[in-house]
């Protein structure tokens, strides 16, 4: 058992971005078209994740011209070659299959955010802490 652990972790690409169902991603996969090899960027929104490990997956589903297309990505297939999240999508289940029935306004997804109240707090003890300290320094230099 050893072993297979050993080799999917070699095969396991190293920085992967958090996605979860509801994000919107833009995927770069690289297409083989006859000796030739490019990159096609395919944007969306991910309507499940599923699987962990090496064999972790994501369907990405995007309207164009009124035709929905789901596409179904390896997370760490060779042929991905990067994932970049656009958007963190704000939404409850963990498979969206309902967007399938849903067009325009009604496909929309909220974005999740922090509230500015917590961006504050989180940001104002580390502030204070790091003033008074290099103040207290000060001032007891020129005390001395």
């Amino acid at each position: 058992m050893k072993v297979i652990q050993q080799l999917e972790k070699e095969q396991q690409k190293k920085k992967v971005p958090a996605l979860r169902a509801g994000d919107t991603v833009r995927v770069h996969a690289k297409v083989v078209e006859g000796t030739r090899e490019r990159i096609q960027v395919f944007e969306g929104t991910v309507i499940r994740v599923t699987g962990g490990g090496l064999r972790q997956n994501f369907t990405v589903r995007r309207v164009t011209h009124g035709v929905g297309v789901e596409r179904t990505f390896m997370i760490h297939s060779p042929r991905i070659d990067k994932i970049d999240v656009l958007r963190h999508g704000d939404v409850r289940q963990g498979r969206l299959y309902y967007l399938r029935g849903k067009v325009g306004r009604e496909a929309r997804i909220r974005e999740r955010r922090r509230l500015i109240g917590e961006q504050a707090e989180a940001e104002a003890p580390e502030e204070p802490e790091e003033e008074p300290a290099a103040d207290g320094g000060e001032a007891e230099t020129e005390e001395a």
